[in-house]
């Protein structure tokens, strides 16, 4: 099959053991992002597979009409940027594993890895012994401190586990139906979502965007925060309401790390999440280590030789092999 894999920003997959799965199809990857719909559509025609990393390209009916030898796209995890009933209408079966039970520990540990940097401040130190001095100023100790997690899934489940190991003090937010999950676990949940935000030290946000969530965390839950308190955000952007975000960072009054933004790449070095002083950001690799990369497109991969064969797994719109 002719295969097109998109956004491979780092050229990184030819050089994972699990590349080798497809050496019986004919495979270009690009390694660049277009946003442009007829540009993109050009690169993949003919092509017959498509595979996605993550949410950096979506997927339209606009961009679906230009392909018509597009048969597969194949990928792993939540699909949002998918238009997967465009993709049904268009013939294309979606497969992607949801590895259900499964927590991404890469995600998790770059979480705890941004608490320890930003209440340590390894960044400013960092830069100060390099520039030729010494001590830049005074960090913090997690022990005592109180965690807040916003999300009882499994990645906010691990981060728990870290943080028990720490001596933190963890308590819980989110939808109703998890908060009585967290308690029929015996789980502590703050008593409302104003005393979640206030009471947190470190507050991170562990939901997976749908349009339901979609601006979940308001300005007005920002601003409840407290002073010198911190944010970590190594889910989506799209949690927080717009600009609510770099509001409160311009106040610089809490401090905040995150991984991801609402555009992506994001290389402006002027904008406001990179250049202030309060904010630890990083370029999206909560997933993007050796092993992760090697467990993910292991199973992308697989799909695309499944479907080769005739016998397509994790399939998303059965519709199509209905057809």
């Amino acid at each position: 099959m002719r295969v097109h894999i998109l956004d491979d920003w780092s050229d990184t997959l030819r050089t994972l053991p699990c590349f080798d799965l497809l050496e019986d199809h004919d495979v270009t990857v690009w390694t660049d992002h277009e946003t442009d719909v007829a540009a993109l559509a050009a690169r993949l025609s003919p092509g017959e597979a498509m595979v996605l990393i993550r949410e950096r390209s979506r997927i339209t009916a606009e961009l679906l009409d230009r392909l018509p030898s597009l048969r597969l796209i194949s990928l792993r995890g939540a699909h949002s940027h998918v238009d997967v009933d465009a993709c049904t209408e268009s013939g294309v079966l979606v497969c992607s594993n949801m590895h259900t039970g499964t927590p991404s520990h890469a995600a998790a540990e770059l979480t705890l890895a941004l608490i320890l940097a930003s209440w340590r401040q390894i960044p400013d130190q960092v830069s100060s012994i390099r520039a030729g001095n010494w001590q830049a100023g005074v960090g913090r100790t997690l022990r005592g401190r109180r965690l807040g997690l916003y999300g009882y899934g499994r990645i906010a489940g691990v981060v728990a586990g870290y943080a028990d190991a720490i001596g933190m003090d963890v308590q819980w937010w989110g939808s109703e139906e998890g908060r009585a999950r967290a308690r029929a676990d015996g789980r502590r949940v703050a008593e409302s979502r104003e005393a979640f935000f206030a009471t947190s030290d470190i507050v991170s946000l562990h939901v997976r965007l749908t349009p339901a969530t979609h601006g979940i965390v308001t300005g007005a839950d920002l601003a409840a925060m407290a002073d010198r308190s911190l944010l970590v955000n190594t889910s989506r952007a799209g949690l927080i309401e717009p600009g609510a975000l770099e509001s409160e960072v311009r106040r610089d009054r809490i401090l905040v790390a995150t991984d991801v933004f609402e555009k992506e790449p994001l290389r402006d070095p002027t904008h406001v999440l990179l250049s202030r002083s309060n904010v630890l950001p990083t370029p999206h690799i909560g997933y993007v280590t050796e092993d992760e990369f090697e467990l993910q497109f292991r199973d992308i991969f697989e799909q695309i030789n499944a479907f080769a064969r005739g016998d397509p797994i994790h399939v998303v719109n059965p519709e199509v092999l209905d057809r």
